[in-house]
């Protein structure tokens, strides 16, 4: 029987891998290791319950007593706190879904590689912020990376049996999130509720408001040349408000593969949770008649800076990619508090970096998880402090 982990399953992806899992047979075709979530104790618990796993670990400590209490006498341990969460990666499993958000998934990750698991990766800032390393810890433990951001696992799909140097361009779609058809100079007053109005997608508050400001594309593009191998000047971004093409790739004789779907993550969970095969999945199919249209521009650098500031990081390579996550992920805060304007989300961003340029480096690749970490701790206090003046200023 297949061994699976789960890391963020009360989460947007993990509540769909969940889905996935149970319409497969659920812990009758699966051996369910951990399960790890939030502050959605009550939904954990469940999942926990229903999958029957052998550990489930919340993140908040102070959470703990209430997950021991809904799961007392179903056979399941239980744990909390970031150590905790990290241990559980250590118990070997074929499959891990790595769908914890932000730099918390990033150890995980790395400790679940070390028993040659399949890592299905939708934690896009572990190679943003420690490609090289991550990579480097697969290869030497003979550990799989499946992408599973939509655009990753499109392109990896397009490029399956084909020579990577034939590729003369990745294009990355993007919906533009809800604010795409704003006018410019009303963007500064956005507020929360109106950057969460996803025209497309169901997801989390965070990556929602990502999408709004297009710092998840710009994560992505980052992601794309640390997982494939790609110069910057090969990487594109391209508006598509329909959603339906998931991302491209360019050859040199001209032709393009495009990976299209209805806009629903189980495709490329799916797709790595069956891989290297293609099961059936539960989600819509293409009436293309009905689609009839699909459309495409270019993104306005004015209202998503934040493609500018990725281009800026993978010219300064070393540790600019930990910086900029974290600086993006503090900014992300203060918005959602209230202390700082949606335009100024970027500027907390830029200014970290340029405050950071001495500790960054420019070329050097980082040489350890350690200083990964370092950076992340590091760039989080200064962007809290950018942040805070920004909000006394307004």
């Amino acid at each position: 029987m297949r061994s699976i982990s789960i890391f963020g399953a009360t989460g947007s992806v993990g509540e769909q891998t969940f889905d996935l899992i149970q319409r497969a047979g659920g812990a009758d075709a699966y051996r369910v290791v951990a399960l790890t979530g939030g502050q959605n104790i009550t939904r954990l618990a469940d999942m926990a319950r229903e999958l029957r796993a052998e550990v489930a670990v919340c993140a908040d400590a102070s959470s703990l007593a209430e997950l021991r209490d809904r799961l007392a006498g179903s056979g399941v341990e239980t744990a909390a706190g970031p150590e905790a969460i990290a241990e559980a990666a250590d118990r070997p499993a074929d499959w891990v879904m790595s769908a914890i958000v932000g730099a918390a998934g990033l150890v995980p990750g790395f400790r679940a590689l070390r028993h040659g698991a399949t890592l299905a990766l939708a934690n896009k800032e572990s190679l943003v912020t420690a490609g090289p390393l991550l990579l480097a810890e697969a290869a030497a433990h003979g550990a799989t990376i499946l992408p599973v951001d939509s655009e990753h696992s499109a392109i990896f799909q397009a490029l399956t049996g084909e020579d990577i140097g034939a590729v003369e361009r990745i294009i990355l779609t993007a919906s533009g999130g809800a604010l795409r058809d704003w006018p410019l100079e009303a963007l500064a007053k956005a507020t929360v509720k109106e950057a969460l109005a996803h025209p497309n997608w169901a997801m989390g508050q965070r990556i929602t408001i990502d999408s709004a400001s297009m710092f998840n594309k710009a994560l992505e593009v980052i992601e794309t040349r640390e997982f494939f191998g790609v110069t910057p000047d090969q990487v594109e971004v391209i508006i598509h408000p329909e959603s339906l093409i998931h991302s491209m790739v360019g050859f040199h004789d001209g032709a393009i593969m495009a990976h299209m779907g209805a806009p629903d993550m189980r495709h490329s969970i799916g797709y790595a949770l069956n891989w290297p095969a293609r099961d059936a999945l539960p989600v819509a199919r293409l009436d293309l008649a009905q689609v009839a249209t699909l459309t495409f521009r270019a993104p306005e650098m004015a209202r998503y800076p934040a493609l500018r500031l990725a281009r800026e990081v993978m010219a300064r390579r070393g540790l600019a990619g930990a910086a900029f996550n974290a600086a993006k992920e503090i900014a992300l805060d203060h918005f959602l508090a209230g202390g700082i304007g949606f335009m100024d989300m970027a500027g907390v961003v830029e200014d970290t970096l340029e405050a950071l340029e001495p500790e960054m480096g420019r070329s050097n690749l980082p040489e350890a998880l350690e200083d990964v970490v370092a950076m992340d701790h590091l760039a989080r206090i200064r962007a809290g402090e950018i942040a805070s003046q920004k909000a006394r200023s307004r």
